[in-house]
């Protein structure tokens, strides 16, 4: 059995793991909304620049 400052250590361990696992997860979501907003700029802009061709 652990005694009781192991116990402790691996609980706080188990937290820090926690907490990260849910940055990163932040950190995924923050990342892609970016990546979906510049992917439509960029869209908008080819589309504006292509509509003279597209008009014919």
């Amino acid at each position: 059995m652990m005694n009781e400052p192991e116990q402790s250590v691996k609980e706080r361990n188990r937290e820090i793991a926690q907490n990260e696992r849910e940055r990163t997860a932040d950190s995924a979501v923050r990342l892609s909304s970016w990546a979906i907003g510049a992917a439509v700029i960029l869209g908008l802009i080819a589309l504006g620049l292509a509509s003279p061709w597209l008009g014919r």
